[in-house]
């Protein structure tokens, strides 16, 4: 395929994925994952496919007024309902690669099987926060999230790894995350520690276990790291705060035991 043909593709490929709802589209090669080497080399898309040579990032935006209420059902059912679109969108930009010729499959948002796993395992089978900052999406900040410009870190995510070669977006260099240690002071199990790092050591039992809990409640997930961060243009949008005290509680009080 000439260069001509790679950029032609690629603009092709973001056009379908904005017409399907994506509101976050990023590309990278393969490559950056060795380049970078931030990860064990089994979770690279190379290492799970041989064939992969690009990785597709989508995200979808988390609307802060519902994840203010956090945990209630009302965040719990948007937590859910983006992964739903998250999949249709990654399965629908396979599907349209397929048709070119091109082998393609979308990795699933979490990938992990069930909160209840990762209390003894800690880890899922590939990293959408990885790939999204090798595609130019974000930065990672010191909550282990994925701080985009557009949405800080209320975004959602699904990767398509393909065997197109698309040319890769540019890594945005500058950290976006000023370390204010917000999602620290209000993490409800304390899971973060301070260190010298921009990206905090995370005690991820305590995490998956809280976790448990609020899935057991009808509550999951938590996302009190993801809402407290001062970092996104949708601020802009909904205030510091967008929803009532009253309202808050009013969304909690129904779905809990």
């Amino acid at each position: 395929m000439t260069a001509k043909g790679k950029v032609d593709l690629k603009q092709f490929v973001k056009r379908q994925s904005a017409r399907l709802g994506a509101n976050l589209i990023g590309f990278t090669n393969v490559e950056r994952w060795e380049e970078y080497a931030e990860i064990d080399k089994l979770f690279y898309p190379q290492s799970i496919w041989p064939w992969s040579k690009s990785v597709i990032v989508l995200g979808i935006q988390i609307y802060p007024p519902m994840l203010e209420t956090t945990p209630s059902v009302v965040y719990s059912d948007l937590y859910n309902t983006s992964n739903r679109i998250l999949d249709d969108i990654g399965y629908k930009v396979a599907n349209v690669l397929n048709q070119k010729g091109y082998r393609a499959f979308f990795f699933p948002r979490d990938c992990y099987g069930d909160i209840s796993v990762l209390i003894d395992k800690p880890e899922a089978a590939f990293s959408h926060v990885i790939a999204g900052k090798y595609a130019g999406l974000g930065t990672i900040g010191y909550n282990h999230m994925l701080l985009t410009k557009e949405y800080g870190p209320r975004v959602r995510l699904v990767s398509v790894i393909t065997d197109a070669a698309l040319t890769p977006d540019k890594i945005i260099e500058k950290d976006l995350c000023t370390k204010c240690e917000l999602c620290k002071k209000h993490c409800p199990t304390q899971a973060f520690t301070t260190t010298s790092a921009l990206v905090s050591d995370m005690d991820k039992y305590k995490c998956s276990v809280y976790h448990k809990q609020l899935r057991d409640n009808h509550t999951y997930p938590c996302g009190v790291c993801i809402k407290v961060c001062p970092i996104g243009a949708d601020r802009k949008i909904y205030g510091k705060t967008s929803i009532t005290q009253e309202g808050i509680e009013h969304c909690r009080s129904f779905g809990s035991k």
